[in-house]
């Protein structure tokens, strides 16, 4: 999250926001710990900031919103605002708050994805985390995916990085031939630890973000997140300037990266199929 906060940062620049000269920045991290959003969203709100933003997802969105209704509060790639509370519409979001969102029914490409790049796979393991506010969606959604795909689904609940070798121990007894996990912030930094005991259970990984392939995922699927930070950097500057929240329209990613690590194949032994290959935005070799 901190490297896009500086695309972030740079796109406010072009915007004559100068961090230092126009711009001061007060930066509050969770650090991974979801029970620490709301007091830090009323810190922030002490403060008397001009704008808050969101970059943790809908758990945090909602600690935000709980904590004014007067600041505007710009959040980036919530799931589904208008059926968590966040907004009344995506055209008219009527509050306080908008931005860029991504729609829940994207998790089903994750699953589609683990059932091409590895052929024949059919138990896949899903790690997701119970104190994100989406989990049940989360869940409810790979469910659905996975019958239609045919694929038999182990869904792991993960709350911390302390928890992952148990998770692995648990995908090695359900004999688990594919791991996906989603864009959680408590799996975004522990993205390492995540690909380092992948690595030694030989399981390929299908991941959430260029990082995630980068580290040896096999292969990725996600929004564009520098187009969508950058675009993010447009919103600010509108609502720096006055512009009101409720009546800025949220937008949704326009492009999504498909990303495969044939390094990582190669390593694995698996034989990603051309088809897959050949509609990669990137292919690490």
């Amino acid at each position: 999250m901190r490297d896009q906060m500086q695309v972030l940062i740079a796109g406010l620049s072009d915007l004559g926001w100068i961090v230092g000269r126009n711009l001061a920045l007060d930066s509050v991290w969770a650090e991974q710990h979801y029970e620490r959003f709301p007091q830090l969203a009323r810190d922030l709100v002490s403060r008397n900031v001009d704008l808050i933003i969101v970059l943790a997802g809908t758990t945090a969105a909602q600690a935000a919103k709980a904590a004014t209704s007067r600041i505007p509060i710009l959040v980036i790639g919530v799931a589904d605002p208008v059926k968590f509370g966040l907004v009344a519409s995506l055209n008219r979001p009527g509050g306080n708050l908008t931005g860029l969102t991504q729609p829940l029914a994207s998790w089903g490409k994750f699953l589609e994805l683990a059932r091409e790049a590895v052929p024949g796979a059919r138990r896949v393991a899903v790690i997701g985390n119970p104190t994100n506010v989406i989990y049940s969606d989360y869940v409810t959604e790979n469910e659905t995916a996975a019958r239609l795909l045919g694929l038999q689904l182990q869904v792991i609940p993960i709350s911390s990085g302390e928890e992952l070798p148990a998770a692995f121990g648990a995908m090695k007894s359900a004999r688990a031939e594919v791991l996906v996990y989603g864009p959680d912030s408590v799996f975004l930094n522990n993205a390492g630890q995540i690909m380092a005991l992948a690595r030694d259970a030989r399981l390929p990984v299908i991941g959430p973000n260029r990082h995630a392939a980068e580290l040896g995922a096999l292969a990725t699927f996600s929004a564009d997140y520098a187009a969508l930070f950058r675009q993010a950097a447009v919103y600010a500057d509108k609502l720096l300037r006055g512009a009101k929240p409720a009546e800025m329209a949220m937008a949704q990613p326009d492009r999504y990266d498909l990303i495969v690590n044939l390094r990582t194949a190669r390593l694995l032994g698996i034989t990603v199929p051309p088809a897959v290959v050949v509609r990669a935005s990137e292919v690490i070799e």
